[in-house]
């Protein structure tokens, strides 16, 4: 069927922001990872956490407005993005300090204390800002990268899956049902990854980090289950908004 450039462009813009917003929440997650954690009711939640969901409110509209190909399109794009970030923070950590009478007064700290860091190592006396921030993202990066290749892609399966199942009936359940199971991997693997070594070097018990397991999954869970309204209205909107017919919707799924 021959769609008219207006209309063709009109639903490349929206594919565009719902793809800026994906790539935006999970670069977020990067740059603030564990550098804060925060008491968000009952939950003790790391800072990057907080944007994260975005992500599957995204891929889920995706899935559902442009089809499985487009989705997993835009997981691939964000995997990428991953790998450049990793490794311009492992350029940037080889490239050598200038001397240090000409570091500025805030690229070094005073440590009144030894501490422990995220990979396992401590520091103590002088240390440069990025010494602290490299070791607190990067491993946050690492995990990101692991539990964002298992649940992105497991949430867009598990999207089409129920779909299918349903005929392309019950948004509800596709929405939640993918978005259950893909942020329970990602806690998991998320945690598992970022503070398996404080774990293994005794400076973290088990305890805090199945509570941590815990609490990043219960947040992503009732956002996942509060957002089933806007993903219903989104999906209303978006379909009168690019002129999307039941039929195209249907051959975009593969369901005829």
């Amino acid at each position: 069927m021959d769609i008219p450039i207006e209309l063709r462009e009109k639903r490349e813009r929206v594919f565009l922001v719902l793809a800026g917003f994906f790539l935006c929440a999970m670069t977020m997650l990067n740059i603030l990872g564990i550098t804060r954690f925060i008491q968000l009711g009952p939950m003790t939640l790391a800072l990057g956490v907080l944007p994260y969901p975005l992500t599957f409110l995204c891929t889920d509209l995706i899935s559902e407005i442009y089809g499985r190909t487009r989705a997993n399109f835009l997981v691939t794009v964000g995997l990428m993005l991953n790998i450049f970030i990793i490794t311009t923070l492992w350029v940037a950590n080889l490239i050598p300090s200038v001397a240090p009478d000409a570091q500025p007064p805030w690229q070094v700290i005073q440590l009144a204390e030894e501490i422990a860091l995220p990979n396992g190592s401590s520091v103590e006396g002088s240390v440069e800002l990025f010494t602290l921030l490299y070791a607190t993202t990067s491993g946050a990066v690492v995990a990101s990268m692991m539990a964002y290749i298992a649940a992105q892609y497991c949430d867009v399966f598990m999207f089409h899956f129920w779909k299918k199942m349903t005929n392309g009936k019950h948004l509800w359940l596709r929405n939640n049902g993918s978005t259950i199971v893909s942020q329970g991997v990602d806690s998991f693997m998320v945690i598992t990854v970022t503070f398996g070594a404080q774990f293994l070097a005794g400076a973290m018990s088990g305890g805090a980090i199945l509570m941590l397991m815990a609490h990043n999954y219960m947040f992503k869970l009732c956002v996942a289950l509060a957002d089933t309204p806007v993903i219903y209205l989104a999906v209303h909107y978006l379909k009168r908004y690019l002129e999307l017919t039941d039929e195209e919707l249907r051959a975009s799924h593969g369901l005829g």
